[in-house]
């Protein structure tokens, strides 16, 4: 509050009624002892007084001071308060998150894995797995995809990924999972709300996949790469809990894989959860999900990605992605298209037409390499998939409800 009245030794007045500082002088009144005082009049309640209350411009320059730092430490306490309360949120959701994990996990039992041993060293295969997208619901004319879609266009993919591996000789497989496994909702209110709903859609994935591990167990010997893509994040801001659950459905995903199959010989490759590099028969391969890195001109992306780990001494031969949905197999780059197809929204929103494939690889010692797209939209021949239980195929309702536009009907009264 600025101070507008100051007496005569320099001290600022306000009324001592009502602590207004806009005083005026009004005459003089005698006191008792025969001192002649000033009299003040507060412009604000009319009240006279020939004692108002003083204060020095120091003492006002520390009030002002302390009530500053004051108002710091509660602005800081309440921004303090706030961001515990949003970890505190995300924490007990990733935890309830975990207690149906490890419910459905205990109550569902996996058939045992069956260990094959051979070797080819002259090639590796690749059989990648990329934006699947599991947990989401298509009801198209052209393009229908839910759990059993997905079950069968998983056991054609691995039916044709293993005529393409054995045309070559292929005894050793990398299976690479690169990002988007899930299809989920972020918003905190519906994860707050669904850990039941994504506990659920965690197993229906994770039984899918290792259907078809055991199946291409089978034939190759295996190993398990995985890095994380952006739709299957947990939320935007992320959290982190203890047990299975972390800040992307991923690597959850995986993480429970790597869980089932511990007592095998399939290896499970670590490294950076975005990036991985392996060196697949003497070549250096990428695999990385896509989003951030690979802008619109793809090409010039992979050059720049290149052109970053040459400067770290890595020189990349070839980079494998996914997150555009559409298949590309190129001289020193490749990335996959969607397990889903086409949606209401690739179409009605960004005009896009699609088509479901996954892609394959076979990178040979002599620097040689060769890839297929595998078109999986039609699974009409494929009478058996991967199978999930009934029980566990719970869909989101409001993620469901995203996939339809309104209709509006307009009644006409004759």
């Amino acid at each position: 509050m600025p101070f507008l009245t100051v007496d005569d030794e320099g001290n600022y007045l306000s009324c001592p009624e009502c602590g207004s500082s806009n005083l005026t002088r009004k005459g003089y009144k005698e006191t008792k002892d025969g001192l002649r005082k000033q009299r003040w009049l507060c412009s604000y309640c009319n009240y006279r007084t020939i004692y108002p209350a003083r204060n020095s411009r120091d003492t006002i320059t520390e009030n002002v001071r302390l009530s500053k730092q004051k108002q710091g430490y509660q602005d800081r306490n309440r921004i303090e308060r706030k961001s515990f309360r949003e970890y505190a949120r995300v924490e007990n959701a990733v935890s309830e998150l975990n207690k149906n994990l490890i419910k459905i996990l205990t109550k569902h039992k996996l058939s045992p894995l069956k260990r094959l041993k051979k070797e080819n060293n002259s090639c590796i295969g690749v059989l990648q797995l990329s934006d699947n997208h599991l947990n989401e619901r298509v009801d198209l004319p052209h393009n229908t995809f839910n759990y059993e879609i997905a079950g069968k266009r998983l056991k054609l993919l691995t039916e044709r990924a293993k005529m393409f591996f054995k045309m070559y000789g292929v005894s050793n497989v990398l299976v690479a999972f690169t990002g988007d496994l899930l299809n989920s909702d972020r918003r905190l209110d519906e994860y707050l709300t669904n850990a039941g709903n994504r506990s659920a859609a965690v197993f229906c994935a994770v039984d899918l996949y290792q259907q078809l591990i055991r199946d291409m167990k089978r034939s190759f010997n295996l190993s398990v790469l995985s890095v994380s893509g952006n739709e299957s994040r947990i939320k935007d801001d992320y959290g982190w809990a203890d047990v299975v659950a972390t800040d992307n459905y991923d690597h959850t995903i995986v993480n429970i894989l790597r869980y089932i199959f511990k007592g095998s010989d399939i290896d499970f490759i670590d490294g950076d959860p975005m990036e991985k590099v392996v060196d697949l028969g003497g070549q250096k391969v990428l695999f990385i999900h896509g989003h951030g890195r690979i802008k619109a001109n793809h090409e010039t992306a992979i050059n720049q990605i290149k052109g970053v780990y040459t400067s770290r001494g890595i020189n990349l031969d070839y980079v494998v992605s996914g997150h555009v949905h559409s298949a590309r197999v190129g001289d020193t780059s490749a990335r996959s298209a969607s397990l889903v197809g086409a949606n209401d929204y690739s179409e009605k929103a960004l005009n896009l037409e699609s088509r479901a494939s996954q892609n394959c690889y076979v990178f040979h010692n002599n620097g040689n390499r060769d890839g297929i797209r595998i078109d999986l939209n039609n699974v009409e021949n494929i009478k058996v998939g991967y199978t999930v239980a009934e029980e566990t195929q719970q869909y989101h309702a409001k993620s469901y409800d995203k996939l339809h536009e309104p209709v509006t009907i307009m009644k006409i009264q004759v």
